[in-house]
């Protein structure tokens, strides 16, 4: 049986608090002079706060940095061009460049684990042999081709699935005797149904061992019955495409450690003040010694906690409990984010369209979408039109919705343009 326990870096995992402090607070001085050096986003803003790169002395002084909410990135790369004054870098450096929803470009530079995903997916239970589905997309957005190196480097196989292709990804794990997953937590149960319902015994047939979870929230109900059921490895982590790893699990599953490369601040969202243990805020990130994309004080938009007492597997970082919430209506859909402009960019593609709202919830394990439309008072309701909606959801969104034609006054003049129904437990 392969011992899916240990350290990728032990000596930093295992620090003393303080130990951690000084290597991060001198790793983060290097950054934030060479981003203001650099970037030109980063440079205003800490201008406009009045605040130099000699006054960042500690992690505690990143307060006096403004924070970068994620959704501004969509508005700083339309203002100012691909990258939004983030980058560190001449173009012509880069390794890659990623199209995230929005649209936000994500530059991906030639930096060795530039995303800081190898010690997360290590401490996750991934080793060498192991053969590994990777759901997540390489198209434009970057997740599926990050994790795919990350894993890879670690010498696992990789089989790149991508999303979707359920009868494709069955046939694919029982000829290869897959033993690896990599996606949203809801794919995986859906393979699993999906095996089931066609006379598999998914716990004999299959080889699945050790699974990586991330995009969406894992409801402790799902993940007991991955466990127990079909005695597969569940970690979970928090990866963002912007930035990369931000925090894992460990075998103790009691929260997720910080990243060893990353500064996770947990803020008070209106002041962007720091907040002590078990206080709820938003979750702010700098990543450390990154040259291509050096976004100081990230607001990812999540609301969460931390613990800090220490776990007994011997890691001894912060650890981030779960995530809560959301501080703005920006939403995260099958592992994708939604933001407002991109529902009001389809309902400007058609006159017909009087009020949208999208309202998000969850059938079984899996997320829906649905579109509210109300449409202008001589405008018949068709299938056609229908149809045309959800064709420019899928063009803009990259996902698919279902559009429901609702009387004039349902939508309320107040209402959200993205409204969050789901329950989780």
């Amino acid at each position: 049986m392969t011992n899916r326990v240990g350290f990728y870096e032990k000596e930093w995992e295992t620090q003393s608090a303080a130990q951690r402090e000084k290597r991060k607070t001198q790793w983060l001085s290097e950054t934030v002079r060479y981003a203001y050096d650099h970037c030109t986003s980063v440079r205003e803003k800490m201008d406009k706060a009045g605040v130099t790169p000699d006054a960042i002395k500690t992690i505690r002084d990143l307060e006096k940095i403004p924070i970068t909410p994620k959704r501004d990135l969509v508005r700083l790369n339309a203002e100012k061009g691909p990258f939004g004054g983030f980058l560190g870098v001449t173009p012509d450096e880069l390794k890659r460049i990623y199209i995230s929803p929005g649209p936000i470009y994500d530059p991906h530079g030639r930096e060795e684990d530039a995303y800081s995903l190898r010690p997360i997916f290590y401490n996750a239970g991934f080793r060498k042999g192991d053969r590994v589905i990777n759901t997540f997309s390489y198209h434009l957005t970057p997740a599926g081709i990050i994790c795919d190196e990350a894993i890879n480097a670690l010498g696992c196989v990789l089989i790149p699935t991508g999303v979707g292709n359920t009868e494709v990804q069955l046939k694919t794990m029982l000829d290869l005797k897959v033993n690896g997953y990599v996606g949203v937590p809801s794919f995986l149960m859906g393979l699993i149904e999906k095996a089931e319902q066609k006379g598999y015994d998914f716990k004999r047939d299959f080889s699945m061992e050790v699974a990586f979870v991330a995009g969406e929230i894992l409801p402790d109900s799902m993940r007991q019955t991955l466990e127990d059921d079909y005695h597969i490895i569940i970690r979970q982590g928090f990866i963002i495409a912007d930035i990369g790893g931000i925090s894992y699990e460990c075998p103790e599953k009691n929260g997720m450690h910080f990243s060893e490369h990353r500064i996770v601040e947990i803020v008070d969202p209106q002041t962007g003040k720091q907040l002590g243990p078990g206080e709820v805020g938003e979750v702010v990130v700098t990543p450390l010694r990154d040259k291509t994309y050096p976004l100081i004080r990230l607001g990812t938009g999540d609301l969460s906690y931390y613990e800090e007492e220490p776990c007994p597997c011997g890691r001894t970082s912060k650890r981030m409990m779960k995530i809560v919430g959301r501080v703005d209506q920006v939403t995260k859909v099958r592992g994708m984010f939604i933001h407002p402009s991109q529902v009001r960019e389809v309902a400007a593609a058609f006159s017909e369209i009087e009020k949208i709202r999208v309202r998000v919830d969850r059938e079984g394990a899996h997320d829906i979408m649905l579109f509210e439309v109300e449409l202008t008072e001589d405008t018949m309701r068709s299938e056609s039109l229908k149809g045309k909606i959800e064709g420019k959801i899928r063009e803009v969104l990259k996902l698919r919705g279902d559009v429901a034609f609702v009387q004039k006054g349902t939508i309320p003049q107040d209402a959200k343009i993205i409204e969050d129904i789901r329950k989780w437990e």
